[in-house]
């Protein structure tokens, strides 16, 4: 782990906002999980379920929400606190400061003509920018990412390493003759504050532009085809497929292995379970899941009435008797 910036407990709790059980002075110079933590250690503890490792963790400090402030054993020094994740999240941005140095260019990236690079844009090796492509201010572009023609990319994005924006869709006519190409002329626009995962593809449009709204996160290995259109804020997890011209509303969630079918609406903050299958509408605030996707609860439903049906397979079959035979069977 790279070498922290050593922080006392009371320091953590003046960062983070949180209120201070303990021994101020201890310090902390690195963060970690409960059950690897020594006493130089700021960790966590996110939840109930935890509990058994935040008793027997010897953390140096450790942040809690406020019901398990008084829980029995474990670390004495405690930074309470209402979410212990994005506490962390600020300790360990003010721990492990970036050293990232401005406005680098890696002399192995390649950059197209009429290239606009904002301020303090970092291009990491083999990073390709073709002609036109935009860039605004704080972005940080990965090693070997591909920015094709029409990428318009806003300030203080991450295009993790290996990730391809503004390549042409997946469109074909198909007839007689075979499967003709459809010209993709669109652009690929992402908005400010928006990460790229690993190896993710955000396609360009073929005569609109493919849109990624602002402050939307994507996991490594997702693929949003062309023209779809993702609002701000949404999270979609590794291994996603949004498929082209997808109307995905704001504060949505799409949780791994998904797949969500072209020219559908997915509304504001609805949710899409683990290897779902959209091929309708979602409502606004809707949880769904399952193939084919519909609300969480019928689905579960669902499930358990199959698990039950599977118990009693063999007493169905004794009372429908053996299978008919012969020619009109």
């Amino acid at each position: 782990m790279t070498a922290a910036h050593p922080h006392t407990a009371q320091a953590v709790a003046e960062l983070v906002g949180g209120r201070l059980s303990g021994n101020g002075g201890v310090e902390l110079r690195d963060v970690g999980p409960l059950v690897r933590a020594g006493p130089a250690t700021l960790s966590l503890l996110a939840s109930a379920h935890y509990l058994p490792a935040f008793r027997a963790s010897r953390a140096g400090a450790v942040l809690l929400r406020p019901e398990h402030q008084r829980e029995e054993g474990g670390p004495v020094t405690r930074i309470v606190v209402g979410d212990p994740q994005a506490a962390m999240a600020t300790a360990i941005a003010a721990m492990y400061p970036s050293s990232e140095s401005a406005g680098e260019i890696h002399p192995s990236a390649q950059v197209g003509a009429g290239v606009v690079l904002g301020a303090r844009v970092r291009l990491g090796p083999g990073v390709v920018l073709a002609e036109g492509v935009v860039i605004g201010d704080d972005t940080e572009v990965g090693a070997n990412a591909v920015c094709g023609t029409g990428t318009r990319i806003g300030d203080r994005c991450v295009i993790k390493p290996g990730a391809v924006l503004g390549s042409p869709g997946f469109g074909f006519v198909s007839g007689p003759q075979g499967h003709q190409k459809v010209p993709h002329i669109g652009g690929c626009i992402l908005g400010d504050d928006v990460e790229i995962g690993a190896n993710s593809c955000v396609d360009r449009g073929s005569i609109s532009d493919t849109v990624i709204g602002n402050g939307t996160k994507l996991d490594n290995l997702v693929h949003i085809g062309h023209n779809a259109r993702l609002g701000a804020r949404c999270l979609v997890m590794g291994g996603c497929v949004i498929a082209g011209s997808a109307d995905i509303g704001d504060d949505v969630i799409v949780a791994g292995h998904a797949a969500i079918g072209g020219h559908f609406r997915v509304g504001n903050r609805a949710r899409i379970g683990a290897k779902a299958g959209v091929i309708s509408a979602v409502p606004d605030g809707a949880d769904v899941s399952g193939f084919p996707a519909r609300p969480h609860r019928e689905f579960l439903r669902g499930q358990a009435a199959l698990r039950r049906l599977s118990r009693i397979t063999s007493r169905l079959e004794e009372l429908a008797g053996p299978p008919p035979s012969g020619p009109d069977a």
